[in-house]
């Protein structure tokens, strides 16, 4: 019996996005592996792809954002001052937004490099430290506080004792939706209507439906692996990092592990001019792989 594809009232687009499964075959070039851009960082995190398909990283010890400029391969500085940035993604209006764990802050920076704290805190007391961030349509964005304590943090005192997933609305009201052992990456697609939430201590992601304006579902178990930082493809494949990438479909059945010569991969997304180049931070090198398969913008 043929394997029908129905559509519902999401409509043709998700239709066709899910109607058939992907294996790696079809996502990968046998000849094509990953190739270093630059080694030349302490410890690159947070990538995110700007309209152009420019990838914009962090080098959190030094303090630092940089991004990846598809059209010449190379690696340019954007900002010497980022807050310790870790975590980052572009919201609907083209501003960078980033976890800047220095004071616990969450920042908005403009095209052109002016700053704006938009969260210093909640309910009065310093965040722990923001980590990843996922920014909707709507102007608000979900993003995860766990607590890595940072050498450069001065004079540093916990005020929440918990670490939790947090849902910021575009009037700027934070809401605490969940608590975690060790919260950590964080990606949402609105086609898919899905939240992915990593608990990295638990060796865990969970997976959220998004019902509305800062309301999920309750989470269900996606996958027994934690990961530091992922990204979504069009299909609807996840892609978890630590060490190297590993990428599992829709019902969190694993499809491929992509092997990076480094200690610890710390994130990855999607880029380029056709959202096909696979970006990925290691350590103190990125990494970009041609791939078959476009990321979920």
């Amino acid at each position: 019996m043929k394997n029908i594809c129905r559509i519902g009232t999401v409509g043709l687009v998700f239709a066709l996005l899910n109607c058939q499964s992907v294996n790696y075959n079809k996502m990968f070039y046998e000849d094509v592996h990953p190739e270093k851009v630059s080694d030349q960082f302490s410890f690159t995190e947070g990538p995110s792809s700007d309209q152009r398909g420019n990838v914009y990283f962090t080098d959190q010890p030094n303090d630092k954002i940089y991004y990846w400029d598809w059209k010449t391969n190379k690696v340019v500085e954007f900002l010497g001052k980022s807050g310790r940035a870790n975590g980052t993604h572009f919201d609907k209006d083209g501003n960078l937004i980033t976890c800047s764990d220095d004071q616990g802050e969450i920042w908005k920076i403009s095209k052109d490099k002016k700053i704006e704290v938009i969260l210093k805190g909640f309910e009065g007391k310093r965040l722990n430290g923001p980590n990843d961030v996922w920014n909707d349509s709507l102007g608000g964005m979900y993003f995860t506080d766990p607590l890595y304590k940072r050498d450069y943090w001065v004079d540093f005192k916990q005020e929440i004792a918990h670490k939790s997933l947090y849902y910021r609305t575009k009037e700027g009201k934070t809401v605490e939706l969940e608590t975690f052992v060790q919260p950590n990456g964080i990606v949402g697609s609105e086609i898919f209507k899905k939240l992915y939430v990593s608990d990295i201590d638990a060796g865990k992601t969970y997976v959220y439906d998004i019902l509305g304006e800062g309301k999920l579902s309750e989470r269900r178990l996606f996958c027994e692996m934690g990961s530091d930082g992922m990204t979504l493809d069009k299909h609807g494949n996840l892609y978890l990092t630590g060490k190297g990438v590993h990428i599992y479909n829709l019902k969190g059945k694993k499809l491929y592990h992509i092997p990076i010569e480094e200690d610890w991969t710390s994130n990855v997304t999607f880029g380029g001019e056709n959202n096909d180049i696979l970006f990925i931070t290691a350590s103190k090198s990125v990494y970009t792989l041609r791939t078959k398969v476009r990321g979920v913008k």
